[in-house]
This record gives C-alpha cells, structure tokens and sequence, in this order.
C-alpha cells in the first residue's frame, strides 16, 4: 500500500496527515510550531514524521507545504510570513534529517491541488484556489499537478495590484510588501475590518460585520457589497488571464455563503468573453486542504 504523508507547516502549527493510495486519512496529527526557532521548526517536523511512520509501520513519500516559496536559483526559502524560515535551505535540511527526498510546494499551491485532485475540483483540468484569510493567497492546478512557474510564484494573486480601484478604494492601502493597493490589503479579514473603519469609522471583525449585515445594518451591509465587488474584479483578471475550470475558496472568509452567488453575477462585466462558464466553489477539505494538497505532490504512480 502507497503511504502519502503531508506536512503543512503553519505560522502557528505544523499538521502531519497519511495517506493511503485512495486519499482516506491514516494518521493526523499537529503540535505548534516553535516560534521564530528554525533549528526546532526542522526537528518537530522530523519528529511528526517519525511518530507517524512508526505507528504505521510503514514508510511513505513525503511532501511539504510552506507559508513562502523555494527559489529556483538559491534553494533558499523566500517569500514566507513566517520569518525565521527567510533564507534558509529548508527543503535540503529536511531531506539530510528524513533520509529521502521530498516535494515542496507553497501552501496556497497545496490548498489547490488538494481540492483538484479530490475536493470541489476534482476532475477539472485547471483549478484556481483562492485563500481568504489573515492573508490572501493563490495557488494554481492543471490536470492534477502544481503549477510553480518560472519564478516559484506562479499563483501570487494576492499581491497584484487590485484592477479598477474607484473612489471607495482610495487612498490606497500600504502592504506588508513595500507596495499599496495589493489585492491582500483589501480582500484578507484584517482587509474587510480596515475598509470598514475606514468608511464608517468603527472597528468590527468580519464575523460582526456579517452579522450585523444579516440583521439588516445598512452600513455593513454596503461594506460587504463593496468586498464583492473587490473580489468580483480581482478573479475576473485571473479569468481572463488562467480562464480556470473552477476557482475553489478557501480560508475564514469562503464560509460567507452569499459570495458565490454574488461574485459570479459581477465579474461578468469584467471577462472578455460572452459567457463565463468558470464555476467558484467552496472547498470541500476546509482547513485540511493544505496538508492533504502536500501529501499529493506525489501523484499516483
């Protein structure tokens, strides 16, 4: 029996899953990740890997997703919000410690490819996955394969510019990224509350301001169809430029129901095309999709 184990390795924890060769959950654990220590960041993994293989009694492939990218020119990790591993060889340290070699991949990546390969896209030739989150992030699949692209930043959709900014996106956010005016800095949680307080000046989470727009409050109401319409025009440049099979929404914010009847209704006015048959879709693994998408960077076979 082909044994997949995953690793998701989180700003706040690291979750281990095992595979069996039809995708049904062996083994599942998590333990929080050492804080701004790389040195015990590389030997909690190592150890989730062993505790899970010895209760097994088995050993598997082993693929890992990370809150950066791996550059193509270095080895080194770039890119990532959890800072201690920023310039470090973590995919090599990895392997000399496990003994083998293993697969690396972003963790928006994996969300996709989970969701590809046996979620809400599977069977789709071309997935786009969406993270709506703290942060915001994008990870692209084709025929049940990641695509990392040239540059390890294939998918870094939250770090475009958002299209068509109108007078209720000025002035423009400033971003953790040097820039401003990022899609992140308007469409992640913190992103939502921001633009509230800004409008209205009251400091809600989006959880209060989905309430309070479900009890009928006018002003959260106007924010939420101010978020649509942001997310409506940023996919529509993902539409024109991947024209996906399906975009699948995950994250915090994917569980607000009312966007896939609502962000499809305004993104056509956006797509170069007469009709827009793209579907977007909620994830079916929630928060597992990240660690099941890493087991998967080994395909079958």
């Amino acid at each position: 029996m082909a044994l997949r184990i995953g690793i998701d390795l989180g700003g706040t924890k690291i979750e281990i899953i095992a595979l069996d060769e039809d995708g049904r959950t062996l083994a599942r654990r998590r333990v929080a990740t050492p804080q701004g220590d790389y040195g015990a960041t590389v030997a909690a993994v190592a150890g989730l890997v062993a505790a899970v293989e010895g209760e097994l009694g088995q050993r598997g492939t082993v693929g890992v997703g990370t809150p950066g990218a791996l550059s193509l020119r270095s080895g080194l990790i770039k890119n990532a919000n959890s800072t201690c591993l920023i310039g470090k060889p973590l995919l090599s340290d990895l392997q000399a410690v496990l003994g083998r070699e293993l697969r690396m991949a972003n963790d928006a990546n994996c969300f996709a490819l989970s969701e590809a390969v046996d979620g809400a896209a599977a069977g789709a030739g071309v997935v786009f996955g969406v993270i709506l989150g703290t942060g915001v992030g994008g990870g692209i699949g084709v025929n049940g394969r990641v695509l990392g692209g040239a540059n390890s930043i294939a998918g870094e959709w939250g770090h475009n510019p958002l299209p068509l900014p109108d007078d209720d996106d000025v002035p423009l956010p400033a971003c953790y990224c040097g820039c401003a005016g990022c899609i992140e800095t308007y469409l992640s949680g913190p992103g939502m509350a921001a633009d509230h307080a800004r409008h209205n000046g009251a400091a809600l989470m989006p959880e209060a301001i989905v309430a309070a727009a479900a009890a009928g409050d006018a002003a959260c109401e106007t924010t939420l169809q101010r978020y649509e319409a942001r997310l409506a025009r940023a996919l529509a440049g993902v539409i024109n430029l991947l024209d996906p099979d399906v975009i699948v929404l995950g994250g915090g914010l994917s569980n607000l129901a009312r966007l896939y009847a609502q962000v499809p209704q305004r993104w056509s006015a956006h797509v170069f095309s007469d009709q827009v048959d793209t579907r977007l879709v909620r994830a079916v693994h929630g928060d597992s999709s990240g660690v099941r998408g890493a087991a998967w960077l080994w395909p079958a076979g």
